[in-house]
């Protein structure tokens, strides 16, 4: 496990020492999984899901049906450059978002107001099915009606 955050931390290595038998791909910082079709694994990659990989893989002439694990130092790196010149990808993605939030909370708007309550945000109803915005509170169990401590 030492060997692998030592490697991990180094910025140029393009493929880490996992055990003796695969090194796994790393693109923009992430390791992706050496067993899934490439297709799915560049969607380990927080900014780029089906569709994006799909244009990625096209732009690169990567075949999609590959491994991660069968993939040369040329097709990795082919991807490494598409990806990080083309989009938004992993911390910079993350911060955008965030700075979009802060803004919204800033000028007052009705769904800055919203992220700022921890509410929904989206127009969803709230009188019932908001738990994960709410924090899964339950205030009620059952009709309401108290049962009488006294038996009759």
């Amino acid at each position: 496990m030492a060997r692998f955050l030592l490697f991990a931390q180094l910025p140029n290595i393009s493929r880490d020492k996992v055990n003796s038998n695969y090194l796994m791909a790393r693109i923009a910082g992430v390791n992706i999984p050496n067993e899934k079709r490439i297709e799915a694994s560049l969607q380990y990659v927080y900014g780029i899901g089906a569709t994006l990989a799909k244009q990625t893989l096209a732009a690169t002439k990567v075949d999609p049906d590959k491994r991660t694990k069968d993939l040369s130092e040329d097709e990795l790196n082919r991807l490494r450059d598409h990806i990080e010149k083309a989009y938004k990808i992993e911390g910079s993605l993350r911060q955008q978002v965030l700075m979009n939030i802060k803004r919204l909370k800033e000028i007052g708007a009705y769904r800055g107001i919203r992220h700022s309550r921890g509410l929904p945000v989206r127009g969803q109803r709230t009188k019932t099915n908001s738990r994960t915005r709410h924090g899964n509170v339950r205030k009620t169990a059952g009709s309401g009606r108290k049962k009488s401590a006294e038996k009759t």
